[in-house]
């Protein structure tokens, strides 16, 4: 019997944390990742660990970004003494990010220190100091890409690239379970195909469990042409108003992403002439460590090498690691590029760039990741007409423009493709994870339907008893209309029970509905426009 407990990462696009245990007793878990969000997703990072991290006996980690490593320090901390299997890069940016998350935690611990102690109130402790995460680094064992090794007798693993970014990694394992071998393939996070700077994920035929990311399992992506012009006209938009342009960025991937594309921008003379500042330690970090693993870019960033540029350069490119250096950018009169983290717009000096910027109109500030719930950026995106910055209210003025072009994560039909791969018979039983729940419920649906597969959603905590792969009927066409035109219904009383709550609450000024039910309110709008894009319904 082979059993996994999804502790994070299910329901939950944060906190990556698959634990696998084998009928001998073995515990290997994949990612130990924060949770990132609002105040009540972080606080799952305080929980217990719903084990002993002193039992597991290796850490298989698909990348560095903080969702899926970030509570290794804490890991180790409380007892774990395994190997950290992951690729080589992936190793030196997780010496970046963790001991980067580490500052934050104690940063974050001394700033709500301070405010308990003025009420009268215990301090906190962070959740690991940089000590911590020091101490962590020396359990990394790196290895190479498409290599097949022994974790412990009966269990083989083996790294594929899975084009998300640089070191980023699909898990395969081969488990011995009794007289039969289990394979099963953790996806990470999957990147698209001809992604920027990365190969594209790599195709594999064969499992009898996948456990499969659904970060945008319900939405397709803009095309990245389309994204590219639309990144120009923000910057234009901006730079014919005098104002700044403001691009909250996470310093892994997405810097790197948006540093290539104005390097473009600048080699084909479509850059207007202003200043474009790094502004983040982390990011002119890991951006060294993009430009060493040269070994690992695709085609197309080998080719710029190769033509004597610098993908991350240019120009007017200005690094800005110092504090004072950063402060004294929002002196500036005048148009200019900022890329700030982090890229949720909840912590970092990217909350100084728009206390300064996102009231003032003509200013531009441009999305360009994913906004979980609960978050800065999410409130901007959503619409919000102010948003709490360092307990302030500040009004959004600036022009916001959200490219979901640039993103890094697959969309839902780059995920069926790559799920499609697997379709031979016997095929396997997969588990949709790492999405919001109607993002899960979307893809796994449409893997049931157009694949013919098995597809469940694990809940987090949920332990998941894992068998050999047998051949599943494809469902009929009367099924499929069945089991549609039940979940049609259902969903058709919650919109109206939501829609129900809603009504009750508008008034005559919209703003003042409490912004919770304006976002809800927004969301069903968008809903409604795919359904009836003219704003009524054509009979056909």
């Amino acid at each position: 019997m082979v059993k996994v407990t999804c502790f994070g990462g299910a329901g939950l696009v944060t906190g990556s944390n698959y634990l696998v245990e084998t009928s001998g007793g073995l515990r290997l878990m994949i990612d130990c990742g924060l949770f990132q969000g609002g105040t009540d997703i972080e606080r799952l990072n305080q929980e217990k660990w719903g084990y002993s991290p002193k039992e597991i006996s290796n850490l298989v980690l698909t990348h560095a970004h903080i969702d899926h490593s970030g509570r290794i320090p804490k890991l180790v901390k409380d007892g774990f003494r395994g190997k950290i299997i992951c690729s080589p890069p992936t190793a030196e940016l997780c010496e970046l990010m963790l001991l980067d998350a580490a500052h934050v935690q104690e940063m974050d611990a001394e700033w709500r220190t301070k405010k308990k102690k003025r009420q009268g109130r215990k301090g906190v402790d962070p959740l690991y100091t940089t000590a911590d995460a020091a101490a962590s680094l020396k359990y990394f064992s790196p290895v190479e890409l498409n290599c097949t090794i022994d974790l412990e007798p009966g269990v083989r693993a083996r790294l594929r690239n899975a084009g998300h970014i640089l070191g980023s990694s699909i898990v395969e394992l081969w488990i011995q379970d009794g007289p039969n071998e289990l394979k099963i393939v953790f996806s990470g996070d999957l990147g698209r195909r001809d992604q920027l700077i990365v190969r594209s994920p790599e195709e594999i035929f064969d499992a009898d469990c996948l456990f499969v990311e659904s970060t945008y399992g319900n939405r397709l992506h803009r095309s990245f042409e389309e994204s590219k012009d639309e990144l120009l006209e923000a910057i234009r938009f901006a730079v014919s108003h005098n104002e700044k342009v403001i691009i909250p960025a996470f310093a892994l991937e997405r810097t790197q992403e948006i540093l290539y594309l104005l390097g473009e921008f600048s080699r084909s003379g479509k850059l207007p002439n202003i200043p474009i500042f790094l502004d983040s330690p982390l990011a002119i970090k890991a951006t060294q460590v993009f430009r060493r693993n040269k070994a690992y870019y695709d085609a197309g960033a080998r080719a710029i090498v190769e033509n004597g540029f610098d993908p991350f350069d240019m120009p007017n490119l200005k690094l800005t690691s110092s504090t004072v250096e950063s402060m004294a950018i929002n002196q500036l009169s005048g148009s200019a590029i900022i890329i700030a983290a982090n890229g949720m717009c909840t912590a970092g000096r990217i909350k100084h760039h728009l206390k300064h910027n996102l009231w003032r109109y003509g200013s531009s500030i441009i999305i360009v990741g994913f906004q979980s719930e609960g978050t800065t950026g999410r409130q901007i995106v959503d619409g919000a007409k102010s948003v709490t910055i360092f307990g302030e209210k500040v009004a959004v003025r600036a022009k916001v423009f959200t490219i979901g072009g640039f993103s890094a994560h697959a969309d839902q039909a780059d995920l069926l493709e790559w799920v499609g791969h697997f379709a031979g018979d016997p095929k396997p039983k997969v588990y949709v994870v790492h999405g919001e729940p109607f993002s899960s419920e979307v893809l796994a649906t449409e893997i049931k339907r157009r694949l013919g597969m098995n597809a469940s959603i694990p809940r987090r905590n949920d332990p998941l008893i894992l068998g050999k792969a047998s051949a599943v009927p494809f469902p009929t066409t009367d099924d499929v209309v069945e089991q549609t035109l039940a979940k049609v219904l259902a969903l058709t009383d919650d919109l109206q029970d939501q829609l129900n709550v809603l009504r009750g609450g508008l008034t005559e000024r919209h703003e003042q509905l409490p912004y919770d039910q304006l976002r809800k309110l927004r969301g069903l709008q968008e809903e409604l426009e795919k359904l009836v894009p003219s704003h009524g319904v054509s009979a056909t």
